[in-house]
């Protein structure tokens, strides 16, 4: 378990990718760092996974069939869900960065991501959003 979530619980990852066999070895790395994750292969079955659980963190593939990760972060601001969403791209460009960081991306990163980096970027982006294991939500 990393010192995070032996201090303060863990926090939850939702991992949205329509490439499943990405999705499901990235859950299972962020397991092995002692992170709480499962993944959703879309934008329609992240929002209601969402709505159904609480997570600290969604990590949304930039570009997937129907609804892409800028297209699903911007349905969870309008709907209230307020977990905290890193976007993942292997397309992505300055425009689709600084798009997804004006809706309220906590951060954007480029595939394949470093998964020290990932686990950095999503332990920052559950502190800035005062995840539910550091007390601020029950």
């Amino acid at each position: 378990m990393t010192e995070t979530s032996k201090e303060q619980g863990t926090i939850r990852v939702l991992v949205v990718d329509d490439e499943e066999d990405f999705a499901t070895a990235l859950v299972e790395r962020l397991q092995r760092r002692g992170f709480e994750a499962e993944a959703v292969f879309d934008g329609r079955q992240a929002l209601a996974r969402l709505a159904a659980a609480r997570f600290d963190v969604a990590v949304l593939d930039l570009k997937m069939p129907g609804m892409g990760g800028l297209a699903t972060l911007r349905e969870m601001k309008r709907t209230g869900i307020d977990t905290a969403a890193i976007v993942l791209t292997g397309h992505g460009t300055v425009a689709s960065g600084i798009d997804g960081m004006q809706i309220g991306a906590a951060d954007f990163l480029q595939k394949p991501v470093e998964l020290d980096a990932l686990c950095t970027a999503i332990r920052a982006a559950a502190e800035r959003a005062g995840t539910p294991n550091q007390g601020e939500r029950a």
